[in-house]
C-alpha cells in the first residue's frame, strides 16, 4: 500500500451539481420560480477565465510600462455562465429569443434584476469555494 493512498483520485469527494431558483420573472405552470443547475468550476477553469478577464494598464509616471489588472466584474459574470448547466446559455435558439449572442449577455437578460442578479453571483462564488475571506482564513488559523 502506497504511503499516498488517502491522496489518490479514488478518494477524492465529487463534487455534486447543484440546484438554484434564481430569479422570479421565470416560472413553472405552478407559479414557482425555475430551478437552475450548477456545477462547480475546477481551479484550472477559474485560471483561464481569469486570464480572460486580465487587463493592461499603464503605470502612472512610467511611459511604456504597464501592468495587470484583473476586470473582477468580466471575471465574475463569465465564473456565473461557465457556472449553469441549465438551461444551457450556449443554445441559440434561447439567445435568439432574447436577442443577445453571448451567455453572459443572456444572464444578464433572463436575470434583470440588479438584486438577484448580485444574489446569483454570491450563491456561485460560495459554489465554488470563494465564501471564505481571507481574513476569516487567518482567524481561524490564530484559533
Amino acid at each position: 500500500m502506497s504511503k499516498f493512498s488517502k491522496f489518490m483520485k479514488a478518494n477524492k469527494t465529487v463534487k455534486e451539481n447543484e440546484l438554484h431558483a434564481v430569479t422570479k420573472s421565470l416560472c413553472d405552470e405552478n407559479g414557482k420560480p425555475l430551478q437552475w443547475e450548477f456545477r462547480h468550476i475546477s481551479a484550472k477553469e477559474s485560471d483561464a477565465i481569469r486570464d480572460e478577464c486580465m487587463r493592461e494598464i499603464p503605470v502612472a509616471g512610467k511611459f511604456g510600462a504597464y501592468r495587470q489588472k484583473l476586470d473582477a466584474s468580466k471575471y465574475i459574470h463569465k465564473l456565473i455562465a461557465a457556472s449553469v448547466v441549465s438551461p444551457d446559455l450556449y443554445d441559440t435558439e434561447l439567445q435568439d429569443s432574447y436577442g443577445v449572442c453571448t451567455p453572459e449577455e443572456l444572464l444578464y437578460a433572463m436575470v434583470d434584476d440588479p438584486g438577484e442578479y448580485n444574489d446569483l453571483a454570491a450563491f456561485v462564488q460560495k459554489l465554488n469555494g470563494f465564501d471564505v475571506s481571507f481574513d476569516d482564513k487567518v482567524e481561524e488559523a490564530k484559533n
